[in-house]
């Protein structure tokens, strides 16, 4: 099966990407996976300031999947302009780089989006409009708030005339209608979905298991919810999707495909095993043949209904 194509005006050789925060910013898992062999990556979300993050634990595992409270921690623009990009364009070729911008009003996403257009080492930007870890807002995501979900896609559409992906949240009212708006708004695509909000409770301590208390769900439980966000989107939008939450094997990865995705992400996967892409891409590539798909474009939308 050949799972190339071609994307905002680049070439991904598969369409298994690693999703923002679980990667870095690639140097962190270059000695223990093959970047090369990838789609693509995310890095973590970049910031104006440097941030330490949330309070530890960040991490907490259950039966269904994982909670995290990273906090967006991140060593901030400038740093990120002076040392993670150069190390990107030197030892990143063959994999399309998207950088993931966070900020606490429209006018952060901006500026850092200005400050980074001009660096080599990277495709384009995925704005963050849907941590649920950032209290700023009052834990209300962008993507929650029509309004400013627009304000922000514009922004940043006015800084640059790279590829913006913004990246939407699992619990919209309607996920189509959010993706239809970040369209409208300036967007090349959206990313299906990020982390879903939960909390659990420690029963020794009475407290949250996570010193931040609430957080991010991600993992397998997130499979479904994601993959019929993407699937509502379709409906809406005909610009390439990015399908991520729960995708851990080439199965979960077809799920998504079938929905209309145009690419995936694995996430919460890598941190049980950084080699975890990779076999999603293998996988993808055995599946295919199975079931007689010579292109990934035929798996793509196979499954969805209108």
């Amino acid at each position: 099966m050949t799972l190339e194509q071609e994307l905002f005006g680049v070439r991904f050789q598969n369409p298994v990407l690693l999703a923002a925060g679980t990667c870095g910013f690639g140097e962190e898992l270059a000695e223990v996976v093959d970047l090369e062999r990838l789609g693509g990556l995310v890095t973590k979300s970049v910031t104006r300031e440097p941030r330490a993050g949330n309070p530890a634990p960040r991490v907490a595992e259950f039966h269904a999947g994982m909670l995290n409270s990273i906090g967006l921690a991140n060593p901030g623009v400038e740093a990120v302009r002076r040392d993670k990009l150069p190390w990107l364009r030197d030892h990143v070729r063959r994999a399309q780089v998207f950088v993931s911008v966070a900020g606490h009003d429209p006018e952060d996403f901006a500026a850092i989006v200005a400050r980074l257009d001009d660096c080599d080492g990277f495709v384009g930007f995925e704005i963050n409009l849907s941590c649920p870890n950032d209290t700023a807002r009052g834990a209300l995501p962008f993507a929650l708030d029509p309004e400013a979900l627009v304000v922000v896609v514009e922004r940043v559409r006015a800084r640059t005339q790279r590829p913006l992906w913004a990246k939407l949240a699992p619990n919209a009212p309607d996920p189509g209608a959010s993706a239809r708006l970040a369209v409208e708004a300036g967007a090349d695509g959206v990313t299906m979905v990020n982390t879903l909000p939960g909390l659990q409770f420690d029963l020794d301590t009475l407290a949250p298991r996570l010193g931040a208390g609430p957080g991010g769900m991600s993992g397998p439980a997130l499979l479904p919810v994601g993959v019929h966000a993407v699937w509502r989107a379709r409906t809406q939008v005909s610009v390439p999707i990015v399908g991520a939450g729960g995708v851990a094997t080439a199965s979960d990865a077809a799920q998504y495909l079938l929905a209309g995705a145009s690419l995936v992400q694995v996430g919460t996967a890598s941190f049980a095993d950084p080699a975890s892409a990779l076999r999603v891409v293998d996988g993808l590539a055995r599946l295919g043949a199975a079931k007689g798909f010579s292109h990934i474009d035929a798996l793509i939308g196979a499954g969805r209904t209108p």
